[in-house]
């Protein structure tokens, strides 16, 4: 719970603030950004909302921050913000929210399919929180967890216990260790359904791997984002634990597939038509090259 005697000075004055125990994962900024921004190492309320829409996304970001940093001065129902998870994204994909201070706030996802289907699939893990336990239960359950990578496993034990589901994970980043059901290993893509595919890409860690889900939605992890800045994908040089070399080429590997959606664990998610995300996934690449 957000602590008021610590409340930020970059705060705007009113309802809505952050207090000094941010990590700076940018889940606020990224969900109500009329809200909340980045200021630089820490976020903060920029402006208070100014309507019942951005008073929802501000409430939702409350509850998806990962160390409960954000807090209010008035009384607000918390069921605007808790009922708001796992939020659609598009077709059958959904944020889950409830980010965990484990995975530095990385974002996970979840995939609602009928049983005949396969059953519901989750990438990387949420925080184990009672009120979003009982809506993926609500929503079918979990009969698959796809981990892209050892940063951002999170509560996965807690859901594979609840969940009875099976966990995929890449042999390089310590799957065999945590007990994993499914472990890839190798550089070659890994068909694990008819529209469902596992990409390893090493780089940020050595055993970071992404999915594709019906040539449409790219599970990125912490390997490729969207930057506001640039206007066009990227890659996180300083946070590429394991070789930057290595994921410029695995970067490279990803031109062999078709993608419309880049939803990661950090960063911004970003929609395109196919052909304008290849351009921007070409610029990446381009980019990682010039600045090995």
């Amino acid at each position: 719970m957000a602590n008021i005697q610590q409340r930020l000075p970059e705060n705007a004055p009113g309802d809505f603030f952050v207090d000094a125990s941010c990590i700076d994962c940018d889940t606020c900024s990224q969900l109500a950004p009329a809200v909340f921004r980045d200021h630089g190492e820490q976020c903060s309320v920029h402006h208070q909302p100014r309507s019942e829409a951005e008073t929802r996304l501000a409430l939702m970001a409350l509850v998806a921050c990962p160390t409960g940093s954000i807090g209010t001065t008035k009384k607000h129902d918390a069921h605007i913000g808790i009922d708001a998870f796992p939020m659609l994204i598009a077709d059958n994909v959904y944020f889950c929210g409830f980010t965990s201070e484990a995975s530095f706030g990385g974002w996970s996802y979840l995939i609602v399919r009928p049983q005949s289907e396969g059953g519901n699939i989750l990438i990387d893990s949420p925080r184990f929180a009672s009120q979003l336990v009982k809506r993926i239960a609500d929503m079918g359950g979990i009969s698959q967890m796809l981990l892209t990578h050892r940063d951002d496993i999170a509560d996965h034990k807690l859901f594979a216990g609840r969940f009875g589901c099976k966990r995929i994970m890449h042999a390089e980043d310590g799957a065999l260790t945590i007990g994993i059901e499914q472990i890839i290993a190798g550089d070659q893509a890994v068909v694990l359904e008819d529209e469902l595919l596992a990409i390893p890409t090493p780089g940020h860690t050595r055993g970071h791997m992404v999915f594709l889900y019906k040539h449409k939605f790219l599970f990125t992890g912490d390997h490729l984002a969207w930057s506001p800045a640039r206007k066009t994908l990227t890659a996180f040089r300083s946070v590429a634990w394991y070789s930057w070399t290595r994921q410029t080429e695995s970067m490279a590997t990803l031109a062999n597939y078709n993608f419309e959606w880049v939803l990661p664990g950090h960063g911004d998610l970003h929609h395109d038509t196919t052909e304008n995300m290849r351009y921007h996934l070409e610029s990446c690449i381009a980019w990682m090259k010039a600045h090995r």
